[in-house]
């Protein structure tokens, strides 16, 4: 009985999600229609329309912006967490590293690493 008594719970609570979510989309509607009816002329609702759809743009382009940020932010991360494990490295092995140890924590030389790290950048800023 609990599990049948649980199933139907479970099933009047969906049912009750989808029916808020339905009221809220209605009110929505609603509450444009009455704007929309609140305009004046036409001319007006077309100005209107082309005003709030290049607001739609502009907020579309700023969200787009945001999440690029935080992609690069996290990619340059990645950069830095690799860095402070090399200068951690360095500083265990205590004053100049010798030219053997040099090879094993950098097998290429200091302009590749700058041109593949800007490389990396300009594909994150191109996606």
């Amino acid at each position: 009985e609990k599990e049948i008594w649980n199933r139907e719970r479970l099933s009047l609570q969906k049912s009750l999600k989808q029916a808020d979510a339905e009221l809220s989309k209605l009110r929505a509607e609603l509450r444009s229609e009455a704007f929309l009816r609140e305009l004046g002329s036409d001319t007006e609702n077309a100005l209107l329309r082309r005003i709030y759809g290049k607001y739609l743009r502009a907020e579309s382009f700023r969200k787009a912006l945001i999440y690029q940020k935080k992609y690069l932010l996290l990619l340059l991360g990645g950069f830095q967490e690799c860095e402070e494990a090399t200068l951690a490295l360095i500083a265990r092995m205590g004053g100049q590293p010798s030219y053997t140890d040099l090879e094993i924590i950098t097998h290429h030389s200091k302009g590749f690493t700058r041109f593949r790290s800007a490389v990396r950048v300009s594909i994150a800023i191109s996606r």
